[in-house]
């Protein structure tokens, strides 16, 4: 019979996409006061993969990651969602009547096997956490480096963000040293 064990503290990133890049320093100021310093960012990278945010978010939209220097308990990731869930709604058609939403924000985490993205969308590779959010292994690492899984996301298979995930990875392996 297996034992219960608790798991080792995950690092927690989020991601923003945004159709209004002027709005990132305070979004991420948001961020600060409620998961703490950040210790890693991407660069501002264009998100051209879909227009499905179009609408609500206007075009040129760009994707940027962030990482937080706190680690966190990977049961926490659905309050974690919920409460980034109200950041974009503080946000919601502040900036521009045109871009009712100009800020989508997507935590998840990373531990040294794998990345989970949260979601409040259920499929078939999805596992209900609670409270209407769910979480799925989006990469998982093997062999040297992160690599996707069949319904990986097109732009989460981009060289961009894998960079982020292993200068992310090396950061967190060093933090449990």
């Amino acid at each position: 019979m297996g034992k219960p064990t608790e798991p080792k503290p995950k690092k927690l990133f989020i991601s923003l996409l945004t159709g209004v890049p002027d709005i990132l320093d305070e979004v991420e100021s948001k961020l600060g006061e409620d998961f703490g310093k950040m210790d890693g960012e991407s660069s501002l990278i264009p998100f051209d993969y879909t227009d499905y945010y179009e609408e609500e978010m206007g075009q040129e939209i760009k994707r940027k990651f962030v990482s937080f220097e706190d680690l966190v308990h990977p049961g926490d990731l659905s309050q974690i969602k919920l409460r980034t869930n109200e950041i974009e709604s503080h946000f919601a058609g502040k900036f521009d009547p045109e871009i009712p939403r100009p800020i989508n924000l997507d935590p998840g985490y990373l531990g040294s096997a794998k990345i989970v993205l949260a979601t409040t969308k259920n499929y078939s590779h999805r596992i209900f956490l609670k409270e209407g959010i769910y979480a799925e292994v989006t990469l998982r690492y093997k062999d040297g480096l992160f690599e996707p899984l069949p319904w990986t996301y097109p732009d989460y298979r981009s060289d961009e963000y894998i960079e982020f995930f292993e200068m992310t990875r090396d950061i967190y392996l060093n933090q449990l040293d």
